[in-house]
């Protein structure tokens, strides 16, 4: 069984289709009843509903998830783009979102931790590629996911060998808060125009590595690998 926190997001649901095209159970978490029960539903999977932000949703969804005791896999796919000059965040804003990407992958670790050791299973977290670039009005989230990195490789050190641990750091993914940002046509081609690659992400993007990594018996721990379109490492000369 793999549990995934952000079930219904653009990565989080491409990984957990992906994962069960492979063959593989999913436990889907999200905080969006209709489209969690949506989401479980068209893939034969369990879910638990609630917020990340809730302490006690950890042990309720791993124990929910891990009933025969152990667990294949954790996807801790949840997110959020908060752009704002460094001089006008408030304190209440960056704690806010540090609680959301690293604090809540802390604690979903954390609860998984036994049945993901006795598994001998995999934990894929995601950061962001503004935290290597150090983009303007990036903040928040550049602090919280750069957390998330020194989580990845800390966690891999602790729980190797029986528990791999990796990161992505995605550039702009459409798809939920991707479209936010770059929902008009014009923004979409202006942003896709940064990237070597030319086009933003999707879901299946992400999902194709996150498998991988997922896999059992992957030679990879305690890597952050970029899937960015080449946004994270590339300079094209445009």
């Amino acid at each position: 069984m793999f549990l995934i926190y952000g079930g219904t997001g653009a990565i989080g649901s491409a990984i957990a289709r992906r994962l069960v095209s492979e063959g593989h159970k999913v436990h889907l978490v999200a905080r969006d009843a209709r489209k969690l029960e949506d989401a479980a539903m068209a893939m034969g999977a369990d879910f638990t509903e609630g917020d990340v932000l809730d302490p006690a949703l950890f042990d309720r969804a791993t124990s929910e998830a891990a009933r025969e005791g152990t667990l294949s896999g954790l996807v801790y796919a949840v997110g959020n783009i908060r752009l704002k000059p460094f001089h006008r965040l408030t304190e209440e804003e960056v704690t806010g979102d540090f609680a959301l990407n690293a604090l809540g992958a802390f604690r979903a670790v954390r609860a998984a931790r036994d049945p993901l050791m006795k598994g001998e299973g995999a934990v894929l977290l995601f950061s962001t590629v503004a935290v290597g670039q150090g983009f303007a009005n990036h903040a928040a989230i550049s602090m919280a996911k750069g957390a998330v990195e020194g989580l990845t490789k800390t966690l891999a050190a602790e729980m190797a060998p029986k528990v791999r641990v990796n990161a992505i750091a995605p550039s702009l993914t459409m798809g939920g808060m991707g479209d936010v940002i770059a929902g008009a046509e014009k923004m979409r081609e202006a942003v896709a125009r940064m990237h070597p690659l030319r086009r933003l992400g999707e879901g299946d993007d992400m999902a194709a590595i996150g498998a991988a990594l997922l896999a059992p018996g992957a030679w990879i721990s305690g890597q952050v690998i970029g899937v960015d379109g080449g946004r994270g490492t590339l300079r094209t000369g445009e």
